[in-house]
């Protein structure tokens, strides 16, 4: 290859234009910042698209949101990602509470005794304390009184919880 530059090119040439044979410095610079661009791009889309269901707080909210935002990912229709977000930022009021106080309500009434959070303490006494005389009738071979129907187990826990 010559050295000798064309007669047409000027003596000043621009720092982007390379010589023969050397690294073009421009092209690596714009690769560069090409790949990382999409790549941030990327990132910030899905962190964007998550953002409703980082939102979410209860688990039946944030499973419909999840689903809103899947629907939304996959089918490109934007309205159920605005659904989900609207819906992870409204807070969905407790059903459950009142519901369990109805609930104790009956059983009180009914007089049936709640279950407690010492169930597992009774049950592992009534084992220890179990009577030989406690089996069923009909001569079956089961000795544990906690494998009777779930009456008899309640009607057992409270004559213990009374002694």
């Amino acid at each position: 290859m010559r050295s000798e530059m064309h007669s047409a090119v000027t003596s000043h040439l621009p720092w982007f234009i390379t010589a023969p044979g050397e690294t073009d410095i421009l092209y690596v610079l714009t690769a560069i910042f090409l790949i990382a661009g999409i790549l941030g791009l990327g990132i910030l889309f899905f962190t964007l698209h998550s953002l409703p269901e980082r939102l979410g707080h209860k688990k039946l909210q944030f499973e419909i949101v999840a689903v809103l935002g899947l629907l939304a990912l996959f089918t490109h229709i934007h309205a159920f990602w605005v659904i989900g977000l609207l819906l992870a930022l409204i807070d969905l009021p407790d059903f459950q509470t009142p519901a369990k106080r109805s609930a104790a309500a009956l059983e009180k009434m009914a007089g049936i005794e709640p279950p407690s959070q010492e169930t597992p303490r009774i049950l592992s006494h009534l084992r220890t304390s179990a009577r030989p005389d406690a089996e069923t009738e009909g001569g079956s071979d089961v000795t544990d009184p906690t494998l009777k129907a779930p009456g008899a187990a309640r009607t057992s826990a409270g004559e213990a919880a009374d002694a």
